[in-house]
């Protein structure tokens, strides 16, 4: 299993460090556990008369090339082919190899062609597909894996059927029956698991659709198993090592903001948030909290009382932003509350002054300053604290884990953390991805927010959209109008902000507009922002760097051009930019009337709900946690193989449930289970936790 790739048949040294740089692939077990991304079934022959809708799965058809046609020139050459399966045509196209392609296949030679097809210009088409003299002695196939590759790969050559190949010659050279298993035996008789090497061959190489299901029910409850088994143990030594400050008291600057201050009554999750928060701060260990709440719903309202609790029991408090604009507007908003009840309150950014950087350093080490807000500049040497209590991360996927533990060093007891999102995590994700946290929710919009109205329009519909946009403009209200790339492509067919920016200025002559997007020096983008921001300017064009952390209440109009490219969750936080007011606001999705069914139904859930669990439930099961903004930073060690926290949330409770009962002695094990539990984690984890712990 350890064995070096390299002494594989069929690798070599060359294709062995392709494959290690490209697909992490070193050794016997690492292609062994690289299994396939989907399975497809070569028992079935199709006719191009029997093909049908927008989205058609991988086939494969039999049949003649009538004829190869070379068009373009240089890096824009293709190579087309008309295909016959003896009744209808289809169109095969190659880009790339094409002298070696054009002299591989002769037209009247009988082919097996297998591909995924599309439908475009009124006729079948499929791009690269694999391509094969048909032998009719052959047995088919039956269920074959198909295997991802990178695009350098397909450029060395690598395609699925090689892939398959040197699987196929792993599969024959290691006895699977002889694999040590890698789940106690107490699991594998209490869930009803296939053995592991009947497994890793009904996923390479299923017998039927039976076997490849039971395949994946046991890998997938494997890798979930091992997931949650790490995650809780670590979590539970984390509570146990870290002591925090205990917060008993409610004292004078909480009862005078709650009784003369508050803005708005808190409403029944604000009050259920904040109990659960003073729960964990009166226990003695640290409160390591995770506050999910929809754009509007009161997250801030909720740290600055969080933060109050701090400062009545003789702490300081910090809340840390990602962008200084997002940091600045925290500071006005927390400023506001706290002069009228006498409580100091200081910003820290990159761009505060020497002088005024100083009178802070020596506010926050006197304890004169009982609240600061800042950006990264908290996390400076040059920052010491007289005794911080509560430390609030906003937006905080946008921070490193290694950045969040500098601003909690900077006490000898472990503050109290909050860390705050505006992006709503689906349960089975947070469950897993932030296992080491508790979850708060606020799952309701203060009294009077009225709904965002979401439209879908096309191309077509631009005059329509722009008709509207002068209304708004006529009403003294302020527009977003967002772009996917900053400057034109010649590769991508999509809009870019530079060009829709001057268009913008043509269409609304004597309006004053502004342009924001990443490639611009942080000072230069800033002025723009705030130039948006104090109303200065009316229509702001920009990239999705303003997803986050521009609040501007005025502003009733979003729009998001080629809204097909973006996912849910992102375009559910772009429509949070507006809705802030007490004006009815729209986010209106411009997209090309060619979009895939898929397409579709995500642009379709976003004009049918405002609710950003639907969304981010529904963005989790077509996109899959990949895509989720923050994984990446989330403690994941390593990547799911098989699992989909969104489809197998079943699984992720009962291997949680497992591993839980495991931790607590409610399961227990022999010595021997014990010793497999130990020597898998070790292969997975590449962070050594003590695991002896378990018995």
């Amino acid at each position: 299993m350890d064995r070096d790739i390299k002494y594989l048949k069929g690798v070599g040294d060359a294709r062995a460090k392709i494959l290690a740089s490209e697909l992490d692939i070193h050794t016997f077990r690492d292609l062994l556990y690289y299994f396939p991304s989907r399975h497809v079934d070569r028992s079935k022959f199709y006719h191009i008369r029997d093909l049908y809708g927008v989205e058609m799965p991988y086939i494969q058809i039999r049949g003649k090339f009538l004829n190869f046609v070379k068009e373009g020139e240089g890096r824009k050459q293709r190579l087309t082919a008309a295909f016959t399966d003896g009744d209808r045509l289809c169109q095969v196209t190659w880009f790339s190899k094409i002298q070696t392609i054009a002299g591989m296949y002769r037209p009247g030679v009988e082919y097996v062609l297998f591909g995924k097809p599309s439908f475009k210009f009124n006729a079948w088409q499929f791009v690269h597909p694999e391509i094969e003299a048909y032998d009719p002695s052959r047995p088919p196939e039956g269920f074959r894996g198909i295997y991802g590759l990178t695009e350098i790969l397909r450029k060395r050559g690598f395609t699925s059927r090689l892939m398959q190949t040197l699987t196929s010659n792993l599969l024959n050279t290691l006895s699977l029956d002889k694999i040590p298993e890698t789940l106690p035996a107490e699991i594998i008789k209490e869930r009803n698991l296939i053995p592991l090497g009947k497994a890793l061959l009904g996923m390479h190489r299923p017998e039927s659709p039976a076997h490849l299901q039971k395949a994946m029910e046991r890998l997938k409850f494997e890798e979930l198993f091992y997931l949650e088994l790490h995650i809780l143990e670590f979590s539970r030594k984390r509570n146990l090592q870290l002591k925090g400050h205990v917060l008993t008291k409610v004292g004078e600057a909480f009862n005078r903001f709650y009784s003369s201050v508050l803005p708005f009554p808190l409403t029944g999750a604000q009050k259920r948030v904040l109990r659960e928060i003073r729960e964990d701060m009166r226990t003695g260990r640290q409160m390591n909290r995770l506050l999910q709440g929809d754009v509007g719903s009161g997250k801030t309202l909720v740290a600055f009382m969080t933060m109050l609790l701090a400062v009545d029991n003789g702490l300081q408090a910090a809340l840390m932003a990602p962008t200084e604009i997002l940091a600045a507007q925290h500071a006005v908003t927390l400023e506001e509350w706290a002069s009228r009840i006498g409580v100091k309150v200081a910003l820290l950014t990159g761009s505060t002054r020497v002088a005024e950087r100083r009178r802070i350093a020596e506010g926050l080490k006197s304890g004169e300053i009982s609240i600061i807000v800042g950006t990264h500049a908290l996390i400076e040497d040059a920052v010491e604290f007289r005794n911080l209590g509560v430390a609030v991360i906003d937006e905080q996927h946008r921070f490193g884990v290694a950045q969040r533990a500098r601003l909690w060093s900077k006490s000898q007891t472990a503050p109290h953390v909050l860390v705050m999102t505006a992006t709503p995590i689906p349960r089975t994700l947070a469950m897993t991805v932030y296992g080491d946290l508790d979850v708060s929710v606020i799952d309701e919009l203060p009294p009077g927010r009225k709904p965002i109205q979401t439209w879908l329009r096309y191309d077509d519909n631009r005059n329509e959209v722009y008709r509207h946009v002068w209304n708004e403009l006529r009403a003294g209200r302020q527009v977003y109008i967002v772009y996917p790339l900053i400057s034109e492509s010649e590769k991508l067919d999509l809009k870019s902000a530079e060009e829709g920016y001057q268009r913008i200025c043509e269409i609304f002559r004597g309006v004053s507009v502004s342009l924001v997007h990443g490639r611009m020096k942080p000072a230069e983008k800033d002025a723009q922002m705030q130039r948006f921001v104090s109303g200065e300017t009316r229509i702001l064009v920009a990239t999705t760097v303003i997803e986050v952390g521009v609040n501007v209440p005025n502003a009733s109009v979003m729009i998001i051009e080629n809204a097909e490219r973006f996912g849910l969750s992102q375009l559910h936080q772009l429509r949070g930019r507006v809705g802030r007011g007490a004006d009815l606001s729209y986010c209106i999705l411009m997209s090309k009337h060619q979009i895939s069914a898929d397409t579709k139904k995500r642009l379709g859930i976003m004009t049918e709900t405002t609710d950003g669990f639907l969304i981010s439930e529904a963005d989790l099961k077509l996109r899959g946690p990949g895509d989720m903004e923050g994984t990446q930073q989330s403690g994941l060690a390593f990547s799911l193989k098989v699992s989909n926290l969104a489809r197998d949330g079943q699984i992720v409770a009962v291997a949680r449930d497992t591993a839980s009962r495991i931790l607590d002695g409610r399961m227990l094990l022999m010595p021997d289970s014990i010793a497999v539990i130990n020597r898998e984690l070790g292969v997975r984890f590449s962070r050594s936790i003590d695991w002896s712990r378990i018995s």
